[in-house]
Formats: C-alpha cells, structure tokens, sequence
C-alpha cells in the first residue's frame, strides 16, 4: 500500500512540474514568435492556431494550470509525508518530531528543483514548443476547471484587502514590469529602455495639469492682430503654433500656425497688413486638467491636433500640451544643442552680468546694487520681475529697464523656448545739461 501511495506522489509531482512548465510557458509566449512561426512553416499550424486562440484570454488558461499544480503539489506533499513519517516510526523507529524534520528537508529539496528550479526554466527556454504541446490539454482542462478557478479567484479577492484582481494577480501589469526590471538586470535590455517601458504604464496615472506648459509661460496674441505681427511673434518666440485669444488669456478663441500665416503671405504679400489673425486661425482643441495622459495622446492623435488648450475646472485656461509634452513623460526631457549646464551668475565685465533668468530676485537686487523687493513686487525670480514689468510672457529679446539698468531677455533653450538666462546691463549715466547761466 505505501509503495503505491509513494508512486502516486513521484506521479504527481512529475505531472506538477509539466504544469508548471507549462504555465511559465505560456505566460512567457510572444503572439509575435507565433505568428513568424506560421508564416515561416514552423509547426503545424493548427497547433499555432490553437494556441494563439488561448492567447486572446491568456490569464484564464495560466489560473487553471496554477490551479491544477497547486492540487497536485499539496497532495504529493501529503503523501509522500504520510508514507515516509509512517515508515520510520514503525516499531521501535524513530520519533515523530525527527521523522517529521527528515520530511520537511526531503520534500524543500524536491520541491525546489523538482517544483521550482527546474519546470521553470524549462518553460522559459523552451517556451514556444512546451506551450504547443500544452495548448490542447489546457484547454480541455480550462472547459472542465473554468468555472472553479473563477470562483476561487472571486473569494481570494474578497478576502484580499483592496480592489483585487478580477483575472487573477497572475498576469498584471506588475509582473511585466517586474519581467521588465529582471531584463534589465540581465543586461537584456539597456537601462535607458526598462525606464521607458515603466514611463509608458505611469502614463495612465498622470494627468495633463502634470505635463502641461502652464499659462504663466504660454504666449498669446490677439485675433485682431495682423499676419506681419503674428509671423514676427512666432519667429522671435521660436513657436510654430500660437493660441489666439479676445481679451484674455482666459477667452481662447482658436489657434494660428506659423506655417498657415507664412504661406498666405507668400502667396499674397499684401495679407501682412491687411488680413488678420482671425482670418487663419484654426478651432483650439480643449481638454481638461484632470484627463489622463495616456487617454490624452490617444485622443490627440485621433483628432490630428498636436496642441490642445488645458482648462481648470473653473473653466479658465491652465496651460497647453503638446504631443511632444506627452511624449516627453516617455522618454525625458527632450534637450538640443543649447541646453547645457550653465553657472547661476556669470560676469562678463564691470557693467554686464548674464544670470539664470531662476535666480531670485532678492540675490540679482544684491548683486547689482538695485532697490528690488521680492514681497513687494509679488515675484521671485528675475524672469517673473522682467514678466511683470512688461505685462506678459517675455520672449527672447524682450528688454526692461531697472534703476539704470536694462535688462534683455536671451534666446530661449529647450523644445518650449523657454528664456533661461538674462542679461544684465548697465546703463551710461545720462549727460548733465550745460547751464545757461552766464558766470
């Protein structure tokens, strides 16, 4: 009797260890190896076929075999625990504590290569051709066991704290990346491409006000401008598309390309000063702030637009996103060949300073002996003191003056524009008047 009961647990755990390898390979199969494998003629194909039919609902087919190993591991367990603590406490044999202990240091060993080590890897190298052998049973076992595995699955997520899985927690976007993160640390893939992969997943837990050009840093012009105005806007600016607006900045009314105003001009040269911007803007394209990142791409790229207009929830304008801001989240900061670190302050000579248009405007009133309060003025950088003065968004070659000193705005850097540096210049001292008074 315990002989057959120790071949019935030897059984188990062969059959075990298929399942397992068999669910290591189906989860590690690629719908793309497959479908080169039937235009290739490797296989057959109604093998392919049938697999890529357990494919399109993978995670069910993966519970089963979990399901079935489980059954099988535990019973073989017990069995072969059975067989063996009976056999050596037989008589005048050992204690129980000790037979026990010999038990559980037999069955680590056999589960760990034979349950563990081994079905594992085997199902990953040798993932395609375990999962074609494995495709028909598993799905003759999924029509039978289907309906158990769901309910187990329904009672372990209510048992679990939080929302659970409504598939499982065997096949989740977690345990990609964490596939991801293990190529990673096999050199398999290069580090630069494992960030973007988890930036691609976090894009659906970022929303545009995360992404967006906020509206401090948007340039406007107004639609009754004309097209020489708004072609040398967007030059000066660097910017190929501008919103229009009415009356302000919370009143968008569409959106002017550069490219629309140069070939209007280029075909009738009189449009400059005669036509308007409101002539060639297109409709703006508005999203909330709130909206995901990813469901914004998406909806952007079915739209054709590559701007979109981000409002609050108040219904006033908080920036704009681009297509290339989204894109950006994937795989970082988009730089060119004029973004490069640069030291806070540089003096050129006595009476010019170049400063990072961030530096705060109490440290600038400091360094070039100006009275500039930050609490006063309601600002804090030297770029907000220079927007504040002239009453909107500065672009490259905008200039104030400051208690004899004039300050210009440099060329901006990035794919935005935006104004990095400012110049600091100080002024010749004004001419005193020849009196005309007769000594």
């Amino acid at each position: 009797m315990n002989l057959w009961l120790l071949a019935l647990a030897v059984a188990l755990i062969i059959v075990s260890g298929f399942l397992i390898a068999a669910e290591t390979a189906l989860t590690r199969v690629s719908r793309t190896r497959l479908e080169e494998m039937r235009k290739e003629g490797n296989g057959s194909a109604a093998k392919v076929d049938r697999l890529l039919a357990l494919l399109d609902d993978r995670a069910r087919y993966v519970n089963v075999l979990f399901f079935l190993s489980t059954i099988a591991n535990v019973t073989s367990v017990i069995l072969i625990g059975y067989v063996v603590v009976r056999g050596l406490t037989t008589g005048d044999g050992w204690s129980s504590a000790v037979a026990l202990v010999v038990v559980i240091a037999v069955m680590v060993v056999i589960a760990y290569i034979g349950l563990g080590v081994a079905p594992r890897t085997l199902g990953r190298m040798h993932a395609d051709r375990i999962a074609l052998i494995a495709a028909r049973p598993t799905r003759f076992l999924a029509t039978i066991l289907g309906p158990v595995t769901t309910l187990l699955i329904v009672i372990g997520n209510a048992l679990t704290p939080g929302k659970g899985f409504r598939e499982g927690p065997f096949d989740t976007a977690a345990e990609l990346l964490d596939l991801v993160d293990q190529a990673g640390a096999d050199a398999l893939i290069e580090d630069d491409e494992r960030k973007m992969i988890h930036s691609v997943f976090d894009l659906a837990e970022t929303y545009a006000k995360e992404v967006m050009v906020p509206r401090t840093e948007m340039v406007f012009i107004e639609q009754d401008k004309t097209l020489r105005q708004a072609v040398s806007l967007g030059l000066r600016s660097g910017f190929s598309r501008i919103p229009v607006i009415r009356e302000s900045a919370d009143d968008i009314v569409g959106v002017v390309y550069l490219k629309d105003m140069v070939k209007r001009t280029f075909d009738r040269r009189e449009a400059e000063q005669e036509e308007q911007v409101s002539s060639l803007m297109r409709p703006p394209y508005f999203v909330p702030d709130s909206k995901p990142a990813d469901e914004l791409l998406r909806d952007m790229q079915a739209a054709r637009v590559h701007m979109a207009i981000v409002v609050d929830e108040y219904g006033g304008t908080a920036g704009l996103v681009t297509i290339e801001d989204i894109l950006e989240e994937i795989v970082g900061e988009i730089a060119d060949e004029y973004d490069t670190a640069a030291p806070e302050v540089v003096q050129i000579d006595e009476d010019r300073y170049r400063v990072m248009s961030r530096m705060n405007i109490d440290d600038f009133a400091e360094l070039i002996d100006i009275e500039v309060d930050s609490e006063e003025e309601g600002v804090d950088t030297v770029l907000g003191l220079v927007a504040k003065r002239l009453g909107r968004v500065p672009i490259p070659g905008a200039q104030i003056i400051e208690d004899g000193w004039q300050l210009t705005a440099e060329r901006g850097a990035g794919r935005r524009n935006r104004i990095t540096t400012v110049l600091a210049t100080r002024m010749p001292p004004e001419p005193e008047s020849e009196s005309d008074d007769d000594e």
